[in-house]
């Protein structure tokens, strides 16, 4: 049997990891306009794909929950105005 997804090339990686950078922030803006019935809903998420009692852990069910709490957590410093833009950023 052939793999029909040949594997991805390091440009089509790097620009996979833009992309996910991107939507990483652009998710952090909408919840940071986000309801605090929407916050929790995302944290029930994170909650709900976490490993469950007695069955065996995953690392990146562990990673995935994890990420969901900390795009929440970045969002509410927006929300609060804790957030400071960081000097060594560099923008276009």
């Amino acid at each position: 049997m052939t793999d029909i997804n040949p594997p991805l090339r390091d440009a089509e990686l790097v620009q996979l990891r833009v992309r996910v950078i991107a939507l990483e922030n652009i998710v952090i803006a909408l919840l940071a306009q986000s309801s605090e019935r929407q916050l929790e809903l995302a944290r029930e998420m994170a909650g709900h794909i976490s490993p469950r009692p007695g069955f065996t852990t995953h690392p990146v069910t562990v990673h995935a929950a994890a990420e969901i709490n900390s795009l929440v957590k970045r969002a509410s410093a927006f929300r609060s105005g804790d957030y400071l833009p960081r000097d060594d950023v560099q923008t276009e």
